[in-house]
């Protein structure tokens, strides 16, 4: 597979004005506009689709796909670099999909495509890291729509979506049963799922001793003594939405 640095141009088709064979001096060709190459990372652990989506990706002329693989931890140790990685969450997974995007968000803009009729939710996705949503019956034009907004700094959402999404927004906060606030039930989320204190600063962006702080309040107002206990309490109030198999991991 050829490989394309990020930010690589390649040039529009223009036409080229033929010189006027009368007298006078030849027309100026026209200016060639160029557009940017957006590089795509591809990750799917079924060999069939993401053949096919390495189709779809390299139909579009403003895109080129610079990495396949079949593990989101193959494409952080190979080190390649890509505007866009676009993770198709597994449908049978030991690891949380919480921590696959945050992944994938290390290594680039992430584009999620999932059924999502399985957690995670879309926001709890969108806190992790996931800058496109689409699902896997999305049209061709609208991955290549996802991929190219989230390349250039946009947030995209398919239209499958949106109804899901306005779904979620409606929901009431946990924190009104709870009493914690809105970065305590963060913290929860990201301790229930096995993140280390370090790891959770640098994904809220937060010192390690503010972390420390919200963890003790959690524990306080939960009436918990330690992190499997915090786990379950998370389960059962709806908090942790990925999958139980994170106990096997």
């Amino acid at each position: 597979m050829t490989v394309m640095a990020a930010g690589q141009y390649a040039l529009r088709t223009a036409a080229t004005v033929a010189s006027d064979m009368g007298d006078g001096p030849p027309e100026a060709p026209a200016q060639l506009a160029i557009d940017p190459v957006f590089t795509v990372s591809i990750v799917d652990d079924q060999p069939v689709t993401r053949t096919g989506m390495e189709i779809v990706v390299s139909l579009d002329p403003r895109l080129a796909v610079v990495a396949s693989m079949a593990d989101i931890d193959d494409l952080a140790a190979s080190a390649v670099d890509s505007d866009v990685v676009l993770l198709a969450l597994p449908a049978h997974r030991c690891t949380p999909a919480l921590e696959l995007i945050a992944t994938a968000a290390a290594v680039g803009r992430p584009v999620i495509t999932s059924t999502w009729d399985q957690p995670p939710t879309l926001l709890s996705a969108m806190r992790a890291g996931a800058r496109g949503c689409i699902t896997r019956h999305s049209p061709h034009g609208a991955v290549a729509d996802a991929l190219r907004v989230v390349a250039q700094g946009g947030t995209y959402l398919c239209a499958q979506l949106v109804d899901q999404l306005h779904s979620e927004l409606r929901r009431p906060h946990h924190g009104d049963v709870t009493g914690l606030a809105p970065r305590e039930i963060e913290t929860l989320q990201w301790i229930a799922q096995g993140f280390t204190q370090a790891q959770i600063a640098s994904r809220m962006g937060l010192s390690q001793a503010t972390v420390n702080t919200y963890a003790k309040r959690i524990r306080g107002k939960l009436n918990v003594g330690n992190k499997a206990e915090l786990t379950r309490v998370a389960l059962a109030l709806g908090y942790l939405d990925d999958d139980p198999c994170r106990d096997a991991a």
